[in-house]
C-alpha cells in the first residue's frame, strides 16, 4: 500500500520540476516575494490540522458572521470559488449576504452603486473604476463575482485605498480596510459579510487581527485558497482529492487550483504587463515549461541523436504556439494546408470549450486563454506525437488504425495531463470494460463520426487507470517512456498497445488486490 510521502511523491514530482521554471522567472521580475509582509502570510501556514469533509466546510461557513476569503488575484479560479461561494450562502430565508471586495477604492462606491442600480453599462463601470489601469489582473471572473453578487446579495462594496503599489504602506491599507468592514457590519447588522482580499493580507497579525478588535464579539472564518505548503501535504492523503482543510480553530484552506497553475496564471500576467497592449502575454514560455517537465518526468532526452529508447533531437520539434492576438494568422496558415472552413469552425469550438488545442497537422498549439488541465493535456499530446518523430506530418493510416491510434493518444494525453494537474478528476475503473467491448467492432467498421468520440471515451477511461496504476507503484516510469515512444503510424502496432495495456492494468489490479486480501 502506498505511503503518504510515496502518494505525495508521485502526485508532486512533475508539478514540482514545471514550478521551479515557473518561480526563477517570477523572481527576475517581481522581487516582492521577500517582503517582510509577504513573508509573514507565508510562514504562518504551513500545516494543517485535518482534512475537511464537505458537509463539515459547509457547517463551518454556515456557522460565520463574516467570511474573509484570500484571493490569488491572477487566478480565475479564485474569484469564482468566491462566487460560488456567495451563491450558496445567499439561500432564500435565510441571512442577507454584503459582499466587500478590494480590487474596488472606497472612494468608488458611488461609481459602484451606479452600477448595481443598472445606471451604466459594464464597460463604463470596468472605465471609470480604472479597472484595467489601477488592478490589471482578468476582468472576466471579477466581473462574474460582482453580476453574482448583484443577483444574490444585499450589497456591495469598495474596501481599498490608495496606495497599492507601495508595499511599506500595505499596513495602512489594512487599517482602512478594517474600518470598512466596521461600517459595513453597522449597516448591514444582521447579514453574512464576504470579504475577498489579497491573500498576503489574510496573515493573523494582518487584516484578520484588525478585523476583530474593531468587531470582537463576530464569528469570523479566514478562507485561504490553495496555499502552497498545505497542498503539498495534502497531497500526500489517501483521498483522491481534498476539497478543503482545516488549519486551526478559525482558519480553513479550500483547493480549487494547483501552484503550478496560480504561478503559471502569474506568469502569464506578468508577460502580458511587459508588452504593448494589443499584444497580448506571450504564451509560448508557458507551453514549453509544461513540455519540460513532462521530459523531465519521463526521464526523456530532448537532446539524444537517435531513435530507440529516446525520440531524436525532441528539442528539434517543438511546436509552434500561437496566443490570441495571432488567431487570423493560424486560421490563414490552416487553410493553406488544406483545412476546411468547416474543420476550422470545429477547432474554434473546441478552443472556445478548452482554451487550447494542439494541432497536430502543423505541429502547433494554439492557446487562447489558459486553463491548466487542457493545457498540460496539449502538452502531452504533443509529446505522444514528438516521440513517434511526428507521424502526423506524414501519410495517414487506415481509418482502423487511425481509431487505435486515438485510443493511445487519449490515454497519454489524459495521463500526462494529471501528472501536471493531479486534481484532475475522471471515470472510475470498471467502466472500461464496457467502452472496451464496443471499440473493437467500431474500430473495424471505421465509421468516422462513432469512431472519435468512441476512441475517447476509451481513452480517458484507460488514463484514469494508467495513473492510479502509476501513483500506487504497479507502473514504472520505463513502462510509461515505451507507451510514448511507441510507433503507432506502423500498421497494427497501435492496437496491440492498446490490448497490451489494458491486460497490464487487469493483471496489476488483481495482483493489488490480492496483496491486499
Amino acid at each position: 500500500m502506498a505511503t503518504a510521502s510515496h502518494l505525495r511523491s508521485r502526485r508532486s514530482e512533475a508539478q514540482l520540476h514545471a514550478l521551479a521554471g515557473v518561480e526563477r522567472e517570477i523572481r527576475a521580475y517581481d522581487s516582492n516575494g521577500r517582503r517582510k509582509y509577504l513573508r509573514e502570510f507565508s510562514q504562518a501556514f504551513r500545516a494543517y490540522e485535518s482534512v475537511l469533509a464537505p458537509q463539515d466546510l459547509q457547517a463551518a461557513i454556515h456557522a460565520a458572521d463574516l467570511l474573509l476569503v484570500g484571493d490569488y488575484h491572477a487566478l480565475p479560479s479564485a474569484q469564482r470559488y468566491a462566487a460560488a461561494l456567495l451563491e450558496n450562502r445567499a439561500q432564500p430565508g435565510d441571512r442577507p449576504v454584503v459582499l466587500g471586495v478590494e480590487t474596488i477604492f472606497a472612494r468608488d462606491q458611488h461609481i459602484l452603486e451606479e452600477w448595481w442600480r443598472r445606471e451604466i453599462e459594464e464597460q463604463e463601470f470596468r472605465e471609470r473604476i480604472r479597472f484595467d489601469l489601477d488592478w490589471g489582473y482578468d476582468w472576466a471572473p471579477f466581473y462574474e463575482l460582482l453580476v453574482t453578487a448583484r443577483e444574490h446579495a444585499e450589497a456591495i462594496y469598495g474596501l481599498d485605498c490608495m496606495p497599492r503599489e507601495d508595499l511599506r504602506k500595505i499596513g495602512t491599507r489594512d487599517r482602512h480596510a478594517a474600518h470598512k468592514i466596521a461600517e459595513i457590519r453597522a449597516k448591514h447588522p444582521e447579514a453574512v459579510i464576504l470579504v475577498l482580499f489579497g491573500e498576503s493580507h489574510l496573515a493573523p497579525a494582518h487584516l484578520p487581527k484588525l478585523v476583530r478588535e474593531h468587531l470582537p464579539q463576530e464569528r469570523i472564518l479566514n478562507i485561504l485558497q490553495n496555499v502552497d505548503a498545505l497542498y503539498w501535504r495534502a497531497a500526500g492523503e489517501r483521498q483522491e482529492h481534498v476539497d478543503a482543510v482545516r488549519v486551526s480553530e478559525d482558519v480553513i484552506c479550500a483547493f480549487n487550483s494547483t501552484p503550478l497553475e496560480k504561478y503559471e496564471n502569474y506568469r502569464l500576467h506578468l508577460s502580458r504587463w511587459g508588452r504593448e497592449a494589443d499584444e497580448g502575454p506571450d504564451v509560448a514560455p508557458t507551453i514549453y515549461n509544461l513540455i519540460d517537465s513532462l521530459l523531465r518526468f519521463l526521464e526523456i532526452d530532448r537532446y539524444s541523436s537517435h531513435n530507440g529508447t529516446q525520440p531524436k533531437f525532441l528539442v528539434d520539434l517543438l511546436p509552434e504556439v500561437y496566443g490570441p492576438e495571432s488567431e487570423g494568422r493560424l486560421g490563414r496558415l490552416l487553410l493553406r494546408r488544406g483545412l476546411q472552413p468547416a474543420e476550422f469552425d470545429a477547432m474554434l469550438r473546441q478552443v472556445e470549450e478548452r482554451g487550447s488545442v494542439y494541432l497536430s497537422a502543423i505541429n502547433a498549439i494554439y492557446l487562447r486563454e489558459f486553463h491548466m488541465m487542457y493545457a498540460a493535456e496539449d502538452a502531452a499530446r504533443f509529446l505522444h506525437q514528438a516521440c513517434m518523430g511526428l507521424p502526423a506530418l506524414r501519410a495517414p493510416q487506415d481509418r482502423a488504425g487511425q481509431a487505435w491510434a486515438q485510443v493511445v493518444e487519449e490515454t497519454l494525453a489524459y495521463f500526462g495531463s494529471c501528472v501536471l494537474y493531479p486534481a484532475r478528476r475522471g471515470k472510475r475503473e470498471g467502466e472500461v470494460a464496457a467502452a472496451w467491448q464496443r471499440f473493437p467492432e467500431i474500430a473495424r467498421r471505421g465509421d468516422a463520426e462513432k469512431c472519435a468520440p468512441a476512441a475517447r471515451e476509451l481513452g480517458l477511461l484507460l488514463g484514469r487507470d494508467l495513473y492510479e496504476a502509476y501513483l500506487a507503484g504497479r507502473m514504472s516510469r520505463a513502462a510509461l517512456r515505451r507507451l510514448y515512444l511507441a510507433h503507432l503510424d506502423v500498421p497494427g502496432t497501435a492496437e496491440k498497445t492498446c490490448r497490451k495495456l489494458i491486460a497490464k492494468l487487469r493483471s496489476s489490479r488483481t495482483k493489488a488486490r490480492a496483496a491486499r486480501a
